[in-house]
């Protein structure tokens, strides 16, 4: 892996037997995403994180599919879990951070989702529960100065949908913000993983978190298929 950037995978795995398999083949450079809107309590979905964190799976937190409605379930199961990585609401992510520090955890990376616009150099923070009714676009060095006064180490970029052009402007804005973390996600494939990660390294990026989620996930095991992972492993090998 090069020594000036660092590039973690952000996937899903049926179970934890799944998920060692995945670290395996991408040496370790891997969050496995536990959505909190497939359970239907706290309790629940703390007792799934809790279960891979046992079994040394490093989690990430998710809504599901960006889902503003789940971000309180998100910041609790995240407070008593202590996960390295949580996906949050642009609204949402100060909060979580506020509750994480609150239990001295520190190294908690929490990431803001913003939207692109379809606009160059122009994204949607309006992704919270109401917010989100919003469409109305700020410039990217305005959306990435709110993060920074946040103290959000980490940009999430959804749904990407190969908007390479929009995702370039973020990340330049983002880095020049004092944000080094970003985390390009939706529509991400083995195809265009590679070419995504670059665009973010390219504009300054330290460290990209890719998602890349139900593409690569056999719909007949809910397995993720370890045959993606080796071809996603080769085309970061860059990186990994």
């Amino acid at each position: 892996m090069s020594s000036n950037v660092k590039v973690r995978v952000n996937l899903l795995a049926r179970d934890p037997e799944n998920a060692k398999d995945i670290m395996e083949i991408l040496n370790g450079q891997v969050l496995v995403g536990i959505m909190v809107k497939s359970f239907p309590s706290v309790q629940l979905a703390v007792e799934k994180v809790e279960e891979y964190q046992r079994a040394g799976i490093p989690v990430s937190v998710g809504l599901g599919a960006a889902d503003p409605t789940q971000w309180k379930k998100v910041a609790d199961v995240a407070k008593l879990t202590i996960p390295p990585h949580v996906n949050q609401v642009f609204p949402a992510a100060g909060y979580t951070i506020g509750l994480l520090e609150g239990e001295g955890a520190t190294n908690t990376v929490v990431n803001a989702v913003i939207t692109p616009s379809g606009t160059i150099g122009k994204v949607y923070v309006t992704t919270g529960p109401e917010s989100q009714k919003y469409e109305e676009a700020i410039s990217c060095e305005a959306a990435a100065a709110l993060i920074a006064d946040m103290g959000i180490p980490s940009v999430k970029f959804y749904p990407l949908n190969n908007r390479l052009d929009e995702l370039a402007v973020m990340v330049k804005a983002a880095v020049e913000a004092g944000i080094t973390i970003f985390e390009p996600t939706g529509g991400i494939t083995v195809e265009n993983m590679a070419e995504t990660v670059r665009v973010c390294i390219s504009n300054g990026a330290r460290e990209v978190i890719p998602h890349i989620y139900t593409s690569i996930v056999d719909k007949a095991t809910g397995l993720t298929k370890v045959e993606d992972v080796q071809a996603l492993k080769i085309s970061l090998a860059e990186w990994l």
